[in-house]
């Protein structure tokens, strides 16, 4: 009884995860496949699931009616430069914290733990005047710095280095390593998995960051990032009329993310595995 008691538990277990799964993706198949119908396949009623005839040609129209590789390229330069600073300060910020001794160390911790209970828009004006005060309202440093350090990031680092054994650094210490040294040779190769999920997170994030990039460019358009330019994109078409070339320019913003989660979900789930959560 306990053996068949088991099979069925597993069973409906593996069907839950199957029915959440299908569901869950079920908006992105949907997504891709308005994308490649007519206008009339679009609007029918009931609707259709798969266009008879897949228009490719919707997403070339998207880059004739708007610079979108333009979009693309800035986007990609923000993500990357942020979530590349993001990853470098929060892993000198995680080592402090977890493995070094100084003054001030767990108020310091707490305070920077509280900044992520403040919402994100009451920084918009401090951050604004402080960018015009540097003059960098017209290039990308703008659109990188204000994002270069995560409380966040941070705090994933630091769960994670202080599961590494203090034996290693206090070997190295013994060989005469710096600080420099345990952190590049040792920290960093151990912690990959963590910065693999810290880096997924923060390029999704900047990737699809809409409301600061908005901000900004209004007032330099050629730094408009892809979620700026599908509102615009929305513009260009009539909301009416061409709905499904607006999917389709959707359809080019997910690719980017959907690629690097895949490339990189093993990472992911080890590092949210192994980072936990306690130990504050």
């Amino acid at each position: 009884m306990s053996k068949k008691r088991a099979k069925i538990t597993e069973f409906v277990k593996y069907t839950s995860v199957a029915g959440v799964g299908t569901i869950m993706v079920i908006p992105f198949f949907w997504l891709v496949s308005a994308s490649l119908m007519t206008l009339n396949e679009f609007i029918s009623v009931p609707p259709k699931w798969i266009p008879s005839n897949p228009q490719w040609h919707n997403y070339v129209d998207v880059f004739q009616h708007i610079p979108f590789l333009h979009y693309y390229i800035n986007s990609f330069i923000v993500a990357v430069s942020v979530t590349a600073l993001v990853l470098l300060t929060s892993a000198m910020g995680g080592y402090a914290f977890a493995k070094l001794d100084f003054v001030g160390k767990k108020p310091l911790f707490r305070f920077t733990l509280s900044t992520m209970m403040f919402p994100a828009f009451l920084f918009l004006i401090p951050n604004f005047y402080l960018i015009k005060l540097f003059g960098w309202v017209s290039n990308y440093l703008s659109l990188i710095m204000p994002f270069a350090v995560s409380a966040y990031g941070i705090f994933l680092l630091r769960q994670f280095i202080m599961s590494i054994p203090p034996d290693l650094i206090d070997a190295a210490k013994i060989d005469g390593a710096s600080h420099f040294a345990i952190f590049t040779k040792i920290i960093i190769p151990l912690s990959k998995p963590a910065l693999a999920t810290l880096a997924i997170l923060t390029f999704i994030g900047q990737w699809n960051s809409f409301l600061w990039p908005l901000i900004i460019t209004s007032f330099s358009p050629q730094m408009t990032t892809v979620p700026v330019g599908l509102s615009k994109l929305s513009l260009a078409f009539s909301t009416y009329t061409n709905q499904n070339l607006i999917l389709a320019g959707m359809v080019l913003q997910v690719i980017p993310v959907v690629a690097l989660f895949l490339y990189m979900q093993r990472y992911y789930i080890k590092g949210i595995v192994l980072t936990g959560f306690g130990g504050i």
